[in-house]
């Protein structure tokens, strides 16, 4: 048994990976497009889930990032993945619970010698929330950043290592890379050769978020991100699409704040046939929704009919 393989069963041991409603995951380790779920909890971290994250895997590697809530850089070690793979890291918003361990991934970036420049997209700001650059320069920079030892990664004039080069997804685009499609509320971002995003700002109450689409060839991956549900974006980006990742934050019964930020069962459920997508799977899991399974599997059910699964950490599934 090889080093890699010895690392994922004993995380196994730790962490095994209980029965989804349809089916049962993928392996990461073929070839295609596979995303796998680094974190399928949320902020309060019920049944020892990792927080918000997700890895794209193209052939073999892991090629983008999606948030990096806590436990994430953990689980990304233990997934066998390396960052210098990373073509681009994607946040839907960032609050804690989806963004609090960047600074671990780009540690580990700068340990494995990277040195081609990683792109990070995320969300504008307002008056609850930092913008992305905003964000990234108080975590990062090298004079006034929280962890400066890591400040090279955004000084240009320090030339070993890598860059890091962080953008903010506008409504319309002020910058060459973001391309406003024709008014569907969809944002085409430029990532790398080897896939393609598109954003779409969604409704998480008040903060700026993104709910965000990768198409590697033909196969198509969405991740919902916080958002309740509302607005029609969501829709827009996920049409046809061979996975939905969706957060399941709340029950059928939410209500006041929780249902202001959140899509409970039976939205999620509206929204996937609505997009005709091919698989739904539920993450973001929290203490309101754990042990409340197949009552949420029964609300969506009112509306979607396709596969169901439920995630848990390090679960992996491919785009069919």
């Amino acid at each position: 048994m090889n080093r890699r393989a010895m690392a994922l069963f004993a995380v196994f041991l730790l962490y095994p990976v209980r029965a989804p409603a349809d089916g049962l995951p993928d392996s990461c380790d073929s070839a295609g497009i596979k995303v796998q779920v680094l974190g399928s909890g949320g902020a309060d971290l019920i049944d020892g889930r990792a927080g918000s994250g997700y890895l794209v895997w193209i052939d073999g590697k892991a090629r983008a990032l999606i948030d990096s809530g806590p436990g994430t850089a953990l689980r990304f070690v233990s997934s066998g993945a390396q960052a210098k793979d990373l073509d681009v890291v994607l946040f839907t918003h960032l609050h804690a619970d989806h963004s609090i361990d960047l600074p671990a991934i780009i540690s580990l970036a700068l340990q494995e010698s990277r040195t081609r420049t990683l792109l990070l997209y995320g969300p504008t700001g307002n008056r609850v929330a930092p913008s992305t650059v905003t964000f990234v320069r108080a975590l990062l920079d090298g004079t006034r950043g929280a962890y400066r030892q890591l400040g090279d990664v955004l000084s240009p004039l320090v030339k070993e290592g890598f860059k890091l080069d962080a953008q903010e997804v506008r409504d319309r685009p002020t910058s060459v890379g973001v391309r406003r499609e024709d008014n569907d509320g969809l944002i085409e971002v430029r990532a790398s050769e080897r896939l393609r995003t598109t954003a779409a700002y969604v409704i998480h109450g008040s903060y700026p978020a993104l709910a965000w689409r990768i198409r590697v060839g033909d196969r198509s991956i969405v991740f919902s991100g916080d958002t309740n549900g509302e607005g029609g974006n969501l829709e827009r980006l996920a049409r046809n699409a061979d996975l939905l990742i969706a957060d399941h934050a709340v029950t059928e019964g939410a209500a006041g704040l929780d249902r202001y930020l959140h899509m409970p069962p039976s939205v999620i459920g509206r929204i996937a046939a609505q997009a005709a997508v091919k698989r739904v799977v539920l993450s973001h899991r929290t203490r309101q929704t754990h042990g409340q399974e197949e009552a949420s599997l029964a609300a969506i059910r009112t509306r979607y009919a396709g596969p169901v699964v439920f995630a848990d950490d390090l679960s992996c599934f491919g785009a069919p």
